[in-house]
């Protein structure tokens, strides 16, 4: 009996330690978004390995993708562009098993541009819940308050 209750508690203190220990996109701190981005109204959103039309695309990229385009409309502050030359903004995106990636990068640099702001998570561009795409709200308004 004192193995299992042991052996209990062990499994007790590991849970609790794994509990704290795991990262939570929701909460993490995101990085001060760019401001240059302010006055921003149209964005695009595609997957590093291409748009939700590509047939090569993962169907974990092209969920990714429908997921942060709802998102956005579903929160009214920006309109969807469906032409990166038509986009103030665009947003790739990558779904993983181990980890889901959101890159803000200014439309009208874009592709030769780096990324202006990222963000990353496990399962953080699920559909009905994108904590990452939350972050990427704050972060917009952040900067629409200072302009």
């Amino acid at each position: 009996m004192k193995r299992f209750s042991l052996l209990a508690v062990t499994l007790i203190v590991l849970a609790a330690i794994s509990a704290t220990a795991a990262p939570n996109p929701g909460n993490t701190k995101a990085p001060a978004f760019p401001g240059t981005l302010a006055n921003a109204s149209y964005v695009y959103v595609a997957s590093y390995d291409g748009d939700e039309f590509d047939p090569n695309l993962l169907p974990e990229d092209r969920n990714a993708i429908q997921a942060v385009q709802d998102a956005i409309q579903n929160w009214g502050k920006l309109t969807i562009a469906y032409e990166p030359s038509q986009a103030d903004i665009v947003i790739l995106v990558t779904s993983r098993p181990s980890e889901d990636v959101l890159a803000v990068y200014d439309g009208h640099e874009w592709p030769s541009g780096t990324f202006l702001w990222r963000v990353m998570g496990p399962s953080g561009l699920q559909s009905g819940e994108t904590p990452l795409v939350t972050q990427f709200e704050k972060g917009f308004e952040s900067v629409q308050k200072h302009k």
